[in-house]
């Protein structure tokens, strides 16, 4: 099991590759096709990033326009260029937020319900696709103990926690003030054992995740592995693949998974990017008002499959595209999937996956949801995939998630796995078995499978810079506050399967 030994031993202990030495084993794979840039004028996809940025805010988060235009969502709106557009203006009535360039260009985002806030392409006033009211099935998570509700044991905490390492802990996470630390969540076992919330913030408060949501998509689409829609080693069935002789026929589900596709586009965190070149398609692929699945779709190789890991959107977009594929090929509803199929059977309440004007889940990083929430879909990983006797995850999905993808292996990078970061570095100060959704702006949900532990924290985005000591604190403190877990729960639970895959 080579992967796996990569992941304890070796691999994990050497030095990171340079950057110089990332770059000149990709260019030796390095295939003979063309770049081409996205289309239009940067500044108008800033623009129409800083709208959708504040239409979530303010219509899913419900934070005030001058604090949201000062503190949240650079990635897709950097804060330096926001000066050069006017106040973003807040159309209550309408549901919309318009932001206008010096050129007088207007980009707008429209608030939808259950797609949450969508970028409208320019000079469309509606989006392209019909949008769903999707509701829970759920009862009132008053009514319903935790995990499935709201309701909070009232019994003190287990012997076994050190409850003054705890508290501080908790106190650590808000530390220094400037990391802007929303929402802090710690479970035990299943158990919620901690929280605590940003002033006017509360346990139900939506707050921005970014890619975190990729780590919801590697869930919907391990639903439909379980059902039987799709095998891990089967090449991506994408429409646009399918002429003879095209390569990208031959890009597996599970290489778009681990982010080895070798398709090719521009993103920021290319070892070769640089930041005074085309805008990068990784953000366009957010902020275009596009069809983004055919847009990803469209993109040629620039590696063999399998050979080369980077962390592109293509590849989670991708990963989206089958899912709808696959749910409507089923004749099923496709907005309402993620609720009816996975977020009621864990009590998740408050996700919103928003779309691009076509109606197609962004789930590559535009989502909202609770600290609560998050925790409540690491908990489904820590179980291995399976919740109150439900298997809701194919047996051995979590494992797949969570072992080191073979191409970024080969760049000797123990750090990622299938749409979850590892620990394989110990860039935290937690074992090396803990995995996470990660998300820009300080956004993470760790599963730690040896302290039977997962942490979610969420913060506003202009703190990041900010949050990595105070949370490092609190990880430091959360493993010496519970025991260690006498065998790891997920391996009881989900030991079969994908360990031999990639190979």
């Amino acid at each position: 099991m080579i992967i796996l030994v990569a992941l304890t031993g070796g691999a994990a202990a050497a030095q990171a590759p340079t950057r110089e030495v990332l770059i000149a084993r990709a260019k030796s794979f390095e295939l003979d096709t063309p770049y081409v840039p996205p289309p239009g004028d940067p500044l108008t996809h800033h623009a129409a990033g800083f709208a959708k940025v504040m239409c979530s805010a303010v219509f899913l988060t419900g934070l005030a326009p001058d604090f949201a235009a000062e503190n949240v969502g650079f990635f897709t709106a950097p804060y330096g260029l926001r000066a050069k557009f006017g106040k973003p203006v807040i159309d209550r009535a309408n549901k919309e937020v318009y932001v206008t360039l010096p050129s007088g260009v207007t980009r707008t985002a429209k608030y939808l319900g259950s797609q949450g806030c969508v970028t409208l392409p320019i000079g469309q006033s509606a989006v392209n696709f019909e949008p769903v009211a999707v509701k829970s099935r759920l009862p009132d998570p008053a009514t319903q103990a935790w995990p499935m509700g709201d309701m909070l044991p009232q019994e003190p905490l287990p012997t076994e926690i050190d409850a003054g390492k705890l508290k501080a802990a908790v106190n650590a996470a808000f530390q220094p003030a400037e990391a802007l630390t929303a929402a802090f969540v710690v479970t035990w076992k299943g158990r919620l054992i901690a929280e605590r919330y940003a002033e006017g913030l509360t346990s139900q408060t939506p707050l921005e995740s970014w890619s975190m949501g990729k780590s919801v998509t590697a869930a919907l689409l391990g639903i439909l592995v379980k059902d039987g829609v799709y095998d891990l080693d089967q090449p991506a069935p994408i429409p646009e693949w399918q002429t003879p002789g095209d390569a990208r026929a031959k890009i597996r589900v599970a290489d778009l998974l681990r982010m080895s596709s070798g398709l090719r586009i521009r993103a920021p965190q290319d070892p070769d990017y640089d930041p005074t070149g085309p805008y990068p398609d990784h953000v366009y692929l957010y902020t275009g008002g596009i069809d983004a699945f055919h847009y990803a779709a469209t993109r040629p190789l620039q590696w063999p499959p399998n050979t080369v890991g980077r962390y592109r959107n293509t590849d989670p977009v991708l990963i989206n595209y089958l899912i709808r594929l696959g749910v409507e090929k089923r004749g099923e509803e496709y907005l309402s999937f993620p609720q009816r199929a996975l977020f009621d059977k864990l009590g998740i309440r408050t996700m919103v996956i928003e779309t691009d004007p076509f109606g197609n889940f962004l789930g590559q990083g535009y989502e909202v949801s609770s600290g609560r929430d998050w925790a409540r879909l690491g908990n489904l990983f820590l179980q291995g995939g399976v919740w109150d006797g439900e298997r809701i995850l194919p047996e051995g999905y979590t494992t797949f998630v969570s072992t080191l993808a073979p191409a970024w292996a080969a760049d000797n990078r123990p750090i990622y796995g299938a749409f979850f970061w590892l620990n394989g570095d110990g860039q935290y100060p937690i074992p090396r078995d803990a995995y996470y959704m990660a998300g820009a702006g300080g956004q993470i949900t760790l599963i730690i499978p040896s302290h039977d532990l997962v942490v979610a924290r969420l913060g506003h985005y202009r703190g990041a810079s900010y949050a990595d000591s105070g949370f490092s604190k609190a990880l430091a403190l959360l493993i010496e506050a519970v025991p260690q877990a006498q065998k790891a729960r997920a391996q009881e639970l989900d030991n079969r399967g994908h360990n031999e895959r990639g190979k």
